[in-house]
């Protein structure tokens, strides 16, 4: 599935009556919502390896098509593990602001390593590695929200 073509879903699902299109085909899931007070699902990755997904040039037009490009972007995924978060709570990328990250995009990991801290009712846990790899994807942003299994890595 290509841009145009979800590009070409958009408009028909913004013409409809539809509130809510949800597609799974090949290795694309795909949520529209037009529900505005409601925020996307949280999609399960295929596992079959695809390619990056390129945003959608145009200027949004209406709410519907910003979650679909933030769902096209967030629905592709690579080979690797998937670390995520045990708890809920806030993700600290470093031990302190004036420290580099525990890791970054490229950097070796060996199992047992720091890669964040998730704060959860004042306590800090460490989030470590159970794999060992590289780096392919930091997932979340320093001082983010994060949910249960929320996933916060990529180690390939």
């Amino acid at each position: 599935m290509n841009i145009a073509e979800v590009k070409e879903l958009l408009t028909i699902v913004n013409d409809s009556k539809l509130t809510e299109f949800d597609l799974q085909m090949d290795n694309v899931v795909l949520h529209m919502s037009k529900n505005t007070h409601q925020a996307p699902k949280e999609m399960a990755a295929p596992q079959a390896q695809t390619q990056q997904a390129t945003a959608v040039s145009a200027v949004p037009q209406t709410a519907t098509e910003v979650q679909v490009e933030e769902v096209v972007k967030t629905t592709i995924s690579e080979e690797g593990n998937l670390i995520k978060a045990p708890i809920v709570g806030v993700v600290y990328l470093a031990a302190s602001p004036d420290k580099p990250n525990f890791k970054k995009v490229g950097d070796t990991v060996e199992v047992g390593e720091t890669l964040c801290i998730v704060e959860a009712m004042k306590l800090m846990n460490e989030i470590t590695s159970d794999v060992a790899g590289t780096v392919t994807e930091v997932l979340i942003e320093n001082e983010e929200v994060v949910e249960y299994n929320q996933p916060l890595f990529r180690i390939v």
